[in-house]
C-alpha cells in the first residue's frame, strides 16, 4: 500500500493527502537554492492538531522521514522535501486563537502568518514585534522553527525573546507542552527555547503563547551617506549607544543595484546608513551628529512617517534590485559589530577572486549581514564560482569570530558550514538529545546538524 493510501487509512474522514505529482513538486523546495531536496511520498494538509499528531504518529510506526512546511519562505533548504518522505504542512493551522490584552499575550496556531498576528494585536493597541523580511508571508511556527530576526533585532531580539510557550507533537504523536504564559517560569529546565531554532529536528510545533507589547510610537528615522563603507560601519557602532530600534548598512554594489532599478540619489555615495529611534527625534539628532563626525557626505532625519517610510524604501529595496541582475545566492553570516569592515572588505577581496557580483546589505546594530552573490542565469561556470565565494564569505565571517546564520538557519545548504564552527562534544550532545526526542529520526533528518 503507498504512503498516501495508509496515511488516509490512518486518518480517515477527509483528510487532505495528495500524491498528484505536480502538486508535490510545489511542496519540494523553499526559497534556498542549491539546498538538496527530493521527491516527497505525500502532502498532508493538516487542519487540526489532531490530524498532526496522527500522522506523526503513523510515520514513526512506519519510519516514514517527516519534514514539516509552512508557507516555504526559509533560505536554507529546511522544508526542503527528502525521498520518499511525508511532508506536513501547517499552513491550515492559522487560527489567533486568543489576543489576551492584560496579559500582553497573543495564543496562536503555526500557520498563522506573522503580520496578520500584527495587525491584529493593533486592534487592542498592541504590537507583535519580530519582523523579518517575510513576515508579510512567513509563518509563526516557520519564525519559530529558524528563530527568525528581522530588522527591529537590534533593539527587541530574536524570535525567541517573544515566545513565551509552545504546543509540541513530538515523534510518537504525544503532544506536549513547553513554557509557560507568564513572564517568569523557572521550575523546570528551559526545554522550550531547544525547540526554538531547531528547523523541525526534535517535533512539530503547532500552536505559541507569544508576548505582545504596547504600540510603539511612529519611528524617527535617519538616513546617512558615506565615502566608505569603513567609515559607515564605524558610525554605526557608535549609534548602539541611543538604543536605535533599527541599524542598517547598505554597500555600494547594492546601492548601485537600486539605483538601476529605482533611482534615489545614491549614485555618489558609497554606503548608507539607515537608523530609526522609536522613543525620540533628539536620539536621532544624536545619531546625526555621530554620522557627520565619522565622516559623512550627508546626514539627514525626519519624524514624518510618510518621510520614514520614503527614507527606508532603499533599504527594502536591497535584495529585490540584485535579484533582477540574475540568479541571487544570498549568505546570513553574523559577525561581531566591530568586525564587519573587515568583513566587507573580505567578501570585496573574495567577489573578485571569484569573478562574481557580491551586493552587502544588513543589520548593522548585531553584526548579521547579507552578502548577496550574483551571477548569470544558465551558466554553470558562473555557478560554481558564485558557490565557491558563498562558502568562502561563510569561512570569512567564522575567522572573524561569527558564525554560518544569524537568522535563516542551517537546513540542508550550510551543513559543511556548521561542522567547520561546531566542536565535536556538542555536535553529539545535539545528536544524544535527537536521539531523546526523536529515536527513529523521522524529523527532519539530513536537516541542521549531522545524524
Amino acid at each position: 500500500m503507498s504512503v498516501s493510501k495508509a496515511l488516509r487509512a490512518a486518518l480517515g474522514g477527509d483528510c487532505a493527502v495528495i500524491d498528484d505529482e505536480q502538486i508535490l513538486k510545489s511542496y519540494e523546495r523553499d526559497q534556498a537554492p542549491f539546498a538538496p531536496s527530493a521527491k516527497a511520498a505525500a502532502v498532508l494538509i493538516a487542519k487540526t492538531i489532531d490530524e498532526v499528531s496522527k500522522a506523526v504518529k503513523f510515520a514513526n510506526q512506519e519510519s516514514i522521514p517527516v519534514v514539516i512546511r509552512g508557507a516555504g519562505s526559509g533560505l536554507a533548504g529546511g522544508a526542503n522535501s527528502i525521498q520518499g518522505c511525508l511532508v506536513i504542512s501547517l499552513e491550515k493551522l492559522n487560527r489567533i486563537i486568543e489576543i489576551d490584552q492584560v496579559n500582553q499575550i497573543a495564543r496562536v496556531e503555526a500557520g498563522v502568518i506573522n503580520s496578520d498576528l500584527d495587525k491584529a494585536a493593533e486592534e487592542f493597541g498592541l504590537t507583535y514585534l519580530p519582523d523579518p523580511a517575510s513576515r508579510s508571508w512567513s509563518t509563526i511556527g516557520g519564525n519559530i522553527a529558524t528563530n527568525a530576526g528581522g530588522m527591529c533585532c537590534v533593539k527587541y531580539g530574536v524570535t525567541a525573546q517573544h515566545v513565551r510557550a509552545i504546543k509540541v507533537v513530538l515523534s510518537d504523536g504525544e503532544i506536549v507542552e513547553f513554557g509557560f504564559p507568564t513572564k517568569k517560569a523557572v521550575t523546570t529546565l528551559d526545554l522550550l527555547h531547544l525547540f526554538i531554532g531547531s528547523e523541525g529536528t526534535l517535533g512539530v510545533v503547532v500552536e505559541a503563547t507569544l508576548s505582545l507589547v504596547p504600540s510603539l510610537k511612529k519611528p524617527v528615522t535617519l538616513i546617512a551617506t558615506f565615502p566608505s563603507i569603513t567609515k559607515a560601519a564605524d558610525a554605526a557602532i557608535e549609534m548602539l549607544i541611543v538604543r536605535p530600534s533599527m541599524l542598517e548598512l547598505i554597500d555600494k554594489t547594492t546601492l548601485s543595484a537600486v539605483e538601476a532599478w529605482k533611482p534615489m540619489g545614491f549614485e555618489n555615495c558609497e554606503a548608507v546608513l539607515i537608523m530609526q529611534s522609536d522613543e525620540s527625534a533628539i536620539d536621532c539628532q544624536r545619531a546625526q551628529e555621530i554620522a557627520l563626525k565619522h565622516g559623512a557626505l550627508d546626514a539627514i532625519y525626519s519624524d514624518d512617517p510618510k518621510d520614514s517610510d520614503d527614507l527606508i524604501q532603499v533599504r527594502k529595496l536591497a535584495y529585490s534590485s540584485l535579484e533582477r541582475l540574475g540568479v541571487a545566492l544570498l549568505d546570513d553570516v553574523a559577525v561581531p559589530v566591530s568586525k564587519i569592515s573587515q568583513l566587507v572588505s573580505g567578501v570585496e577581496s573574495i567577489a573578485k577572486k571569484h569573478s562574481v557580483k557580491v551586493g552587502v546589505f544588513g543589520h548593522a546594530g548585531d553584526g548579521n549581514m547579507h552578502p548577496t552573490i550574483i551571477y548569470p542565469h544558465n551558466d554553470k561556470e558562473a555557478e560554481t564560482r558564485a558557490l565557491k565565494a558563498f562558502n568562502e564569505i561563510i569561512a570569512l565571517a567564522q575567522s572573524l569570530g561569527g558564525t554560518a546564520s544569524g537568522e535563516h538557519g542551517i537546513g540542508g545548504l550550510k551543513l559543511s558550514a556548521l561542522i567547520n564552527e561546531t566542536p565535536e562534544r556538542i555536535l553529539r550532545i545535539q545528536q544524544e538529545i535527537k536521539a531523546i526526542l526523536d529515536p527513529n529520526k523521522i524529523f527532519n533528518p539530513g536537516k541542521k546538524f549531522p545524524l
